[in-house]
């Protein structure tokens, strides 16, 4: 008779209980932050708040609780940073967000003004972008070197002239990127003092608020005049050029509006603060000194350290895992850049100042489809900047004392108030 596989032919050993293995302590979920982290630390005006570098190092994708209730998220790290940058299942529509920045709890933004490409998503971000992109390659940014070249020596002229002390802000910070602007808008030569004085009006710290959206209404006001100006008569410029889209002149002006807010203000704090930068780091100002052709390295660099436009907001528009969490939909991400660009797993020994680094991969235009559109512009401008105004002034130094430097008191955007500098005059 055949034996049944399935039936031993012996009865079983009864097996000995095994002991059970420990149990593992359950690491328990941190406690959602209760606020975002702002302050700089004291003494150091170009560094993170120290504690973002603590939560990148805990859990580069962080639970936090925003002014009004809502939470949502802080990304630190810059894998992470750029992960929500590149996807497009994050929304960077205003009216989709939650302000994380401290006395916010009643605001609500409304939707993006018309023309403005950082607030909205496609396909209607797509379709301004695509109009754009093409007045905004490097080869055409590099045809305004030589203007860019020209604007700098002529103030760099009036500061010698002036003599020192000078605030670096009024007398070449700020006045290059205006300028530049008008001429990458095409404002003709009679009405750009209107201009200028509508811009520094605008972007004063020291005005009322009041005094700022009159100027910005001006200002806005005279775009609208200058669309105007070029449907009647098409100039060599990008206004110029867009009138042959189907933009109306409603989202023309505002294209324009958008486009100076954007461009100025971020060139004119980078020129400030990275000048701010290099003079409190010598022998790197001396290595951008001796050697002109390091320009290029020197600005990607103080664009990583600096990270001017610091954070960054997106909304969830489904349920997103990432970095083993789970983002669902609603939820806001808080995006702290200049976190991500001192994360050493992207660059070696982030808090120093390198201007040989090669800073490739950083944050501060962004990333994806709404990195900044106009990042060739300004980097001609610094590229410009910088060694022009060590090569004419090599006695450069800052005319107060470091910590007495007024920083910008401003939740997105760091930055100086002024800066008093003074050379040996000849």
């Amino acid at each position: 008779m055949s034996t049944d596989p399935t039936t031993p032919s012996t009865p079983p050993t009864p097996s000995t209980p095994s002991t059970p293995p420990p149990l593992q302590p359950v690491r328990p979920e941190p406690e959602p932050l209760t606020e975002l982290p702002l302050t700089r630390p004291t003494g150091c005006p170009f560094d993170p708040p120290a504690e973002l570098a603590e939560l990148r190092e805990e859990q580069p994708l962080r639970r936090m609780r925003y002014p009004d209730g809502h939470l949502g998220w802080l990304a630190t790290g810059h894998s992470v940073a750029r992960a929500v940058a590149a996807d497009p299942r994050f929304s960077s529509r205003y009216e989709l967000m939650h302000l994380p920045f401290p006395g916010t709890e009643n605001v609500t933004l409304p939707p993006a003004p018309i023309g403005d490409l950082t607030g909205i998503d496609p396909p209607e971000h797509t379709r301004y972008r695509r109009l754009l992109m093409g007045k905004f390659t490097v080869r055409r940014m590099r045809q305004l070197t030589a203007r860019a070249e020209q604007i700098t020596a002529e103030h760099l002229d009036a500061m010698e002239r002036h003599g020192p002390p000078v605030d670096l802000v009024t007398a070449f910070a700020h006045p290059l990127p205006a300028l530049m602007i008008c001429e990458l808008l095409g404002v003709p030569y009679a009405e750009r003092a209107l201009f200028q004085h509508h811009v520094t009006a605008a972007t004063s710290t020291e005005g009322t608020v009041e005094e700022q959206y009159a100027a910005l209404a001006a200002l806005q006001e005279f775009i609208r005049g200058l669309v105007l100006a070029k449907r009647a008569h098409p100039t060599d410029d990008l206004l110029g050029d867009l009138t042959g889209s189907d933009l109306t002149d409603e989202e023309l002006a505002g294209v324009g509006s958008f486009l100076l807010a954007a461009g100025l203000d971020t060139t004119s704090n980078m020129i400030a603060l990275g000048t701010f930068a290099l003079l409190t780091h010598p022998e790197q100002a001396a290595a951008l000194l001796a050697d002109p052709g390091l320009a290029d390295q020197a600005v990607e660099e103080l664009l990583r350290y600096l990270t001017i436009a610091h954070t960054g907001m997106r909304a969830a528009l489904e349920d997103i895992e990432l970095d083993g969490q789970l983002i669902k939909a609603g939820e806001s991400v808080t995006v702290a850049l200049h976190a991500a660009n001192r994360d050493p797993d992207r660059f070696p020994d982030p808090d120093t100042l390198d201007l040989r680094r090669k800073a490739t991969g950083h944050l501060a235009f962004g990333h994806g489809i709404h990195q900044c559109l106009g990042q060739q512009l300004a980097r001609v401008q610094m590229r410009v900047a910088f060694p022009a105004l060590l090569t004419r002034l090599p006695t450069l130094r800052l005319a107060i004392p470091p910590a007495e430097v007024p920083l910008r008191k401003d939740p997105t955007m760091h930055g100086v108030q002024c800066l008093p500098v003074t050379w040996d005059a000849t």
